[in-house]
């Protein structure tokens, strides 16, 4: 039977509201537009629209997706992140509002200077960029885009997330970008020394092994595991980052880290052990919450490029 736009939306925003989706309207009606490739105006055009039965065959397919807990944005296959598209799948996280504060925190630094209002001195001249776990490349490509002074480089060791963020500079129009596969530092380590950086920004996973199974369904049965496991007490990369990163930062290079609300002391203390870092910062989120930390590397003068 078919049925008015408005009914069709309506009966998908029930089934969502009844399989425990929180936004279940913003959904029922973000899905509609996806499949009928319209924006919200052109929605409301159709709105009394009578719709052929075929039409909510299809509809109703991807309200079932949902309904399952597979997040809206593999379904529609994008994300917006710092004003810009990013593609995304299963073998990427989905790029997050936190992930944007310290991007904006970054770009701050790289453009004038100064964190958060205050002159920081490790920024003279940080030119060239590491995205270290870059999944989607959201971060790296955000940078490029947004600063296109930068010369970054993007490295994950996940073949399939490395395309994505490949993908996502082609579709953002970044041609300059490198990208490198491999764990952490290793593509770094060549016969002629060590690769270094002005600046390293890094989402690394964190989240502690035994909290992965209490998440969201959205996030535990569909996210990429490895992107979120950060071992037995979530801080397994951030040692390895701490002590190898030095050997990859200019003195006086900028590493910067999308932490967990409650990892703040625990990396600022990891970072103090390496006796190699200056002017740690523990930075919050919009929400208030430990999200980012900042570390300069020591020494007083700048090395030659």
């Amino acid at each position: 039977m078919s049925l008015p736009l408005k009914e069709l939306i309506k009966i998908g925003e029930n089934q969502l509201k009844e399989a425990g989706i929180a936004d279940a309207a913003r959904d029922a009606k973000t899905l509609y537009c996806f499949m009928d490739k319209l924006d919200s105006v052109g929605l409301m055009m159709h709105w009394q629209d009578v719709l052929q039965d075929k039409v909510g065959e299809e509809y109703f397919r991807l309200i079932e997706r949902r309904a399952s807990g597979e997040p809206l944005q593999y379904i529609t296959g994008t994300q917006d992140f710092m004003g810009l598209t990013f593609n995304v799948n299963p073998s990427v996280l989905i790029p997050r509002q936190d992930t944007e504060t310290m991007v904006e925190d970054a770009l701050e630094i790289l453009r004038e200077g100064t964190l958060r209002g205050e002159k920081y001195y490790g920024a003279s001249n940080a030119r060239e960029i590491l995205d270290l776990c870059c999944g989607s490349g959201a971060i790296g490509v955000s940078v490029a885009k947004l600063f296109p002074k930068a010369k970054v480089t993007c490295s994950e060791l996940s073949g399939e997330a490395l395309k994505t963020a490949e993908e996502n500079a082609r579709v953002n129009g970044c041609k300059g970008i490198k990208f490198i596969q491999g764990d952490l530092f290793s593509p770094f380590c060549g016969r002629l020394g060590k690769k270094k950086f002005d600046f390293i920004i890094s989402n690394p996973p964190y989240i502690e092994s035994d909290v992965i199974p209490t998440l969201q369904r959205e996030v535990k049965d569909h996210e990429p595991v490895m992107a979120l496991d950060g071992g037995k007490d979530g801080l397994d990369f951030y040692r390895r980052i701490a002590a190898e990163a030095p050997e990859h930062l200019h003195k006086k290079g900028i590493l910067m880290m999308e932490i967990g609300y409650n990892q703040g002391e625990a990396v600022k203390s990891l970072l103090d052990e390496t006796q190699k870092f200056t002017d740690i910062q523990v930075l919050k989120d919009l929400a208030d919450k430990d999200r980012i930390i900042t570390a300069v590397l020591k020494g007083k003068k700048a090395e030659n490029r």
